[in-house]
């Protein structure tokens, strides 16, 4: 989402979420948390599943109109956008963990089970995480971009199949029922969203992301008359949080807050004065992307370096690691991640314009 059709708050919430994901992965690390906040962090995954909320939201926003207009023509171009948003940073991340795993080896400690090289071609083409293997590795939360691709793989025909704006209201908040219902069959009596990832990951994309598509549905319904959506959603948190309370299933609950949230998040995101909307916040959603996908290596090298006990690291300790994020996030992104993706789209632009003009020619050579 850029320029005026940005939803501030929404980037804002995804730097949030990142960050929260960071948080997670070395929560057992750090000296003194308090059992409290160290149960706090410890859902921490769950930030993932807001991600797929959002990215089905997004792409619905942008691109569900473009595909139902230009129909199967349209596909690759959405799909080398897609994966030019995506693949760079990737690619580049993982290239960071084999240099690690080689240096690893060199001095006696690679670890053949984070560092499988047998895994690296499906690594590289985003299928590590669609039941192919049993385990993570390389850098872990690639994962989620992995199944990622598979909803991007999957949106066209969802956006060419069902279009939300001809569906009566009631219609689109059954729908999103079912699919929440749906997952909680799919995670198979999991106690958590973050079981057995390998396992149950691409199931709780999917199906995340294509309730993400029918929020941004509601949102484009009601964001005229936020009021009303807003204390609906708001009564829906109340009463799955409450329902979780009572014992309810993670699976089954924490998916209905978290797209109640999605849609509250976006109907209040213009109002002036918004939080969520302070360039600071905004300015990591930016960033999210690199501090996603670069935090967790950068621990790993991290720890390596300066760390004897890795089970309590000071306070000091923890504060130079989130600083070391935060800026290797900033150089990721500016010198990586946007160079790469605008150079896959000027490649995709030269080559429509040479088949644009190869058609040309062969027309006029008919002729």
């Amino acid at each position: 989402m850029t320029g005026r059709s940005e939803l501030r708050a929404l980037t804002g919430m995804r730097g949030i979420a990142a960050w929260f994901v960071v948080l997670y992965h070395i929560r057992l690390s750090i000296a003194g948390v308090p059992p409290f906040w160290l149960a706090v962090l410890a859902k921490g995954y769950l930030a993932v599943d807001f991600f797929f909320l959002l990215s089905g939201f997004v792409l619905w926003l942008s691109w569900s109109n473009r595909l139902r207009t230009g129909g199967f023509a349209a596909v690759p171009g959405f799909l080398w956008r897609r994966l030019a948003r995506i693949w760079p940073l990737h690619v580049f991340m993982l290239g960071c963990a084999v240099a690690l795993a080689i240096l690893l080896a060199a001095v006696g400690k690679h670890d053949a089970a984070d560092y499988p090289f047998a895994d690296l071609p499906l690594h590289l083409l985003l299928l590590q995480n669609w039941g192919f293997t049993d385990h993570l590795a390389w850098n872990d939360p690639s994962w989620s971009i992995s199944t990622e691709w598979a909803a991007y793989l999957a949106f066209p025909l969802l956006a060419l199949a069902i279009d939300w704006r001809r569906m009566p209201t009631v219609i689109v908040v059954s729908a999103i029922v079912a699919l929440l219902v749906l997952l909680h069959l799919v995670m198979a009596g999991a106690p958590t969203l973050g079981t057995d990832i390998w396992t149950f990951g691409l199931r709780r994309c999917l199906l995340e992301f294509t309730v993400g598509t029918a929020i941004c549905a509601l949102w484009l319904r009601f964001r005229d008359m936020p009021g009303r959506a807003i204390r609906v959603s708001a009564g829906l948190a109340v009463a799955v949080v409450g329902a979780l309370a009572a014992g309810a299933a993670e699976t089954l609950v924490v998916p209905g807050v978290l797209a109640a949230a999605l849609l509250c998040l976006a109907l209040t995101s213009d109002w002036r004065g918004n939080p969520l909307s302070w360039r600071p916040l905004h300015a990591l959603g930016e960033l999210s992307y690199a501090t996603y996908l670069g935090h967790f290596l950068l621990f790993v090298v991290f720890k390596l370096a300066l760390v004897s006990d890795a089970r309590s690291i000071s306070p000091a300790l923890i504060a130079l690691y989130l600083a070391l994020v935060l800026v290797s996030s900033l150089v990721l992104y500016r010198f990586v991640e946007r160079p790469a993706q605008a150079w896959m789209n000027r490649l995709a632009t030269r080559w429509r314009a040479g088949s644009g003009r190869q058609a040309s020619v062969s027309s006029a050579s008919a002729s």
